[in-house]
């Protein structure tokens, strides 16, 4: 018998994994609008969030949370970080005693600077909880381009067959016992992106690209290893594979956001003009926070904050970060 999988967000990635998955399980997604959930069941699309793509004819949606996890083996969490906390406990009274929990987010939650698999310990005690991560972008994805993943659970054998139900054709999910370095290379290489994305609206060169993607790397791998996280997985799809893809593709969120800032746009103008949520502009706040308190030099991080939220240009962060004193490559700066 196929697992039964409930999906809770509607958005472009949450869209792709249910879609993915309805090859492998029975899943049903779900979604606040309406109007998203009778054109996913009626004409198997999502025009809001994935245009001209075609959704697996197997895949169901609904506005009801019972409906979607009351008889769910596996719970998926597509919603954004920052909403993350809320729809888990709208959810929790319908969710089955132990199954499963994987976060798709990429975030920490505000204020209490926790990742979502915290979250999910913290409300759903007793649940394995996991995350699936990696160079993800879903237009892709949902396009059929091959693609690779990480599914990260601290019980091996749980994520082994976890891993079932996420592989499909193209898209190759590999697995990885170090949740938090997994979860972290996830929201941290977000702020890179932004960073990226700043020098590619600011015409800044390949070469700076280069080197704030490499540079970028060094300083997500130094926090979250400070954090309790591995510094293979940092070298792997969850941190460097995530950290190439978004800092380089017109299709990340988070680099279009930058760029934005790079040609000039306000950040208020550019959320506007968004659909979907940038997770780095919220997780900038987060990490400046925890840099503090592990005792972490970011100075990229530093200076994306600073332009996020205090109010410095973008030639001003570059004039920052190159004025800063060059020492050995496994230092800082």
């Amino acid at each position: 018998m196929k697992l039964k999988v409930g999906l809770l967000g509607g958005g472009s990635w949450g869209t792709t994994v249910a879609s993915l998955t309805a090859k492998n399980a029975d899943v049903t997604i779900w979604a606040r609008s309406e109007e998203t959930v009778n054109e996913i069941n009626e004409h198997h699309t999502n025009h809001k969030y994935l245009p001209g793509a075609t959704l697996h004819k197997g895949l169901k949606a609904s506005t009801s949370f019972e409906e979607v996890v009351g008889n769910a083996d596996v719970l998926i969490m597509g919603v954004p970080s920052q909403h993350f906390r809320q729809v888990l406990l709208d959810a929790k009274p319908h969710i089955r005693p132990w199954i499963p929990i994987v976060s798709l987010a990429k975030g920490l939650e505000l204020g209490t600077k926790m990742r979502m698999t915290q979250i999910i310990q913290e409300e759903l005690p007793g649940h394995p909880a996991g995350v699936l991560t990696g160079p993800n972008l879903a237009k892709e994805i949902h396009s059929g381009k091959a693609a690779a993943a990480v599914i990260a659970m601290v019980d091996d054998v749980i994520a082994k067959e976890l891993q079932d139900i996420f592989n499909s054709g193209v898209f190759r999910v590999y697995r990885n016992t170090d949740v938090i370095g997994c979860e972290l290379g996830g929201a941290l290489k977000n702020i890179m992106a932004i960073a990226t994305g700043m020098g590619d609206g600011a015409n800044a060169g390949d070469n700076t690209r280069a080197a704030l993607i490499t540079r970028g790397l060094s300083e997500l791998t130094r926090l979250g290893t400070a954090m309790g996280g591995k510094r293979r997985t940092f070298a792997g799809l969850a941190g460097m594979g995530d950290l190439v893809a978004t800092c380089s593709s017109s299709k990340s969120r988070n680099h279009h956001v930058g760029f934005q800032l790079g040609k000039g746009k306000s950040l208020d103008e550019i959320i506007e003009e968004m659909n979907e949520v940038a997770e780095g502009v919220k997780t900038a706040k987060a990490v400046m926070e925890l840099s503090k308190e592990y005792d972490v030099p970011m100075p990229i991080s530093e200076q994306v904050y600073n332009i996020l939220y205090e109010g410095s240009s973008v030639y001003d962060a570059f004039k920052g970060l190159i004025q800063m004193e060059s020492g050995s490559e496994a230092e800082p700066g």
